[in-house]
């Protein structure tokens, strides 16, 4: 048997604004049933990568196959099989949770009666079957935000995308989230994750590309980017001066930060413990494994980008 085509295929897309460069040169391919992240700080390209795989924006130049078929040439055979769930919630207040579901469906030509069946499933999918008959404006911000993901899958689409679903939630709510995502996964579909949350990206995402200033700067799975730019372990020096002098030749690296040190190495406690042999007074000492945020401020960097 073949195997199935990619859900994306990207080769050297560019989108450019006038003289901005918001993508640069992106390929990349996503594999049907795959959950894959886009990562990167503020204006490194992520949002306008998705508009463009929505078909909500042109690619200026470069190949963009979504479903196996060109963004240029096939934007609304694309997007009836799209599921969408925009940053901002765009719920109709003034409807009710189901209305705002089977309002949506008759969108993508459902009868009345086949969207109100699929707002009945989505609704129980989604923990809200009991506030059905509610005004959305009575809801909090995690149960707008399951209206909004129950909502996009109405067409049952192929391929979600998700632009930072989880924002501004609390943890239960996050965790919820997190667990119909799941499930989405399990069922076959493709998702595709923008996220700031670096714990969301390594438990989510099958694979991710990190964007700076438009361009890919690497791409794999969360654990092989960990093992590919960080070791295994970090410790945290805290309440020592002249801290990168002092530690010089305690594990592999040393980044000083203005209020800790981050020793890396793959022996987290033999790091610890050299640190502690130097008896130096007002030190605390955390060993911590390393993960995405090391990794993703090591390629990016830690200056603010407004």
């Amino acid at each position: 048997m073949s195997a199935m085509p990619p859900a994306v295929i990207a080769d050297r897309v560019t989108k450019t604004f006038d003289e901005l460069v918001a993508v640069d040169a992106m390929s990349l391919e996503i594999a049907e049933g795959e959950s894959f992240g886009f990562l990167g700080p503020n204006g490194a390209g992520k949002t306008s990568a998705m508009r463009m795989i929505a078909t909500l924006s042109p690619v200026t130049s470069g190949r963009l196959e979504v479903l196996g078929r060109d963004v240029g040439t096939d934007g609304p055979a694309i997007r009836s099989r799209l599921g969408i769930v925009p940053q901002e919630d765009t719920l109709d207040l003034e409807l009710t949770v189901r209305q705002n579901i089977v309002m949506y469906g008759r969108y993508f030509d459902l009868s009345r009666a086949e969207a109100g069946r699929r707002a009945d499933q989505l609704l129980e999918f989604v923990h809200l079957a009991g506030r059905a008959g509610e005004r959305v404006d009575t809801l909090s911000g995690g149960m707008r935000r399951r209206l909004t993901i129950a909502r996009a899958l109405v067409n049952e689409p192929d391929l979600v995308l998700l632009d930072e679903p989880t924002t501004g939630l609390d943890p239960q709510a996050r965790h919820l989230l997190w667990e119909r995502l799941y499930q989405l996964k399990a069922q076959g579909r493709t998702l595709l994750i923008t996220t700031h949350y670096m714990d969301e990206a390594e438990q989510l995402c099958d694979r991710l590309v990190i964007m700076d200033q438009g361009r890919i700067v690497d791409e794999g799975a969360p654990h092989q980017l960990i093992e590919r730019h960080s070791t295994r372990e970090v410790v945290e020096v805290r309440g020592m001066a002249d801290s990168d002098t002092v530690l010089a030749g305690i594990g592999e690296r040393i980044e000083v930060l203005a209020d800790r040190t981050l020793v890396y190495a793959d022996d987290g406690d033999g790091a610890a413990a050299a640190v502690h042999a130097l008896d130096l007074d007002s030190t605390a000492v955390l060993v911590r494994r390393a993960g995405l945020e090391d990794v993703f401020l090591r390629l990016t960097g830690r200056t603010l980008v407004e």
